[in-house]
């Protein structure tokens, strides 16, 4: 589905299915260097069960246009136009990483426009080491290889994963690679810049998921716990032997929690 917001010709899946506003509305928002291509199974399973699906790229992302997004507040200006352009006035968003704390930001913001949160690899602060934030600039290929490495537990190198066959890292090196360039370099930036979520959680009214993974390195499953205690309608979840890209590596667990907080429609 193409959608112009802001200006700007966007991409969003929909889960195989034609989007309806007069349904439930789900938005899924990828994370820093991603696109929408990261929540395929969950957004065709929820597509196909009551609601309708926005699988975003975000601005300068994936199939949408440019220039990327260079600060977590013009993100959440663009969700809000996203959700206005689309006819939908309310949303559930689902979050992963960057993503996660764009919808928690959104949520802080705009009470009246979600209905739930759902924060996957979401922490109360996400700097980023300074060696990172000059290769995404200078050195592209060298971040990747280390977001790469970062974003995976022990047991998703080693291979068994439940689809035999896939490579989760090269699949996550490729994803990474088939970025706009610049974009991941522009990410980082903005999740370095950013405030930390203890005072938009504070402002959070709607039910909201915690779901970290037990071997995570980026996202650590007690900087999530960090906000969860500050948001009175939140329960955590973690995974275990699950590191950051947690959407390929338990593909099923991550679908199994949504579907316990969001539901059919």
């Amino acid at each position: 589905m193409r959608l112009t917001v802001e200006g700007r010709e966007i991409y969003a899946g929909t889960g195989g299915r034609p989007f309806d506003p007069s349904r439930p509305v789900m938005v899924f928002i990828h994370g820093a260097g991603l696109d929408h291509t990261c929540w395929q199974l969950q957004s065709r399973w929820f597509a196909w069960h009551g609601w309708s699906v926005l699988a975003v790229d975000l601005p300068g992302h994936g199939q949408s246009e440019g220039p990327p997004c260079d600060q977590i507040a013009g993100m959440v200006a663009f969700v809000e136009a996203l959700l206005a352009a689309a006819g939908a006035p309310r949303a559930a968003l689902v979050g992963h990483s960057m993503g996660a704390i764009i919808a928690l930001e959104v949520a802080a913001k705009r009470a009246d426009m979600v209905s739930h949160l759902a924060l996957l690899g979401s922490a109360s602060s996400m700097a980023v080491h300074p060696n990172l934030l000059r290769d995404a600039r200078e050195n592209p290929a060298v971040a990747y290889d280390t977001m790469t490495g970062w974003c995976h537990s022990p047991p998703a190198k080693l291979g068994g994963n439940t689809a035999p066959g896939l490579w989760l890292t090269g699949g996550s090196r490729a994803l990474f690679g088939h970025s706009p360039e610049g974009a991941l370099a522009v990410d980082l930036a903005a999740c370095n810049a950013w405030p930390g979520g203890a005072e938009p959680a504070a402002r959070v009214q709607c039910p909201t998921l915690f779901l970290s993974g037990a071997n995570d390195v980026m996202t650590p499953a007690r900087k999530a716990a960090e906000l969860a205690k500050l948001i009175p309608q939140s329960k955590s979840v973690t995974l275990a032997g699950c590191g950051h890209m947690m959407m390929s590596e338990q593909p099923d667990a991550v679908l199994d929690a949504l579907i316990a907080h969001l539901g059919a429609a």
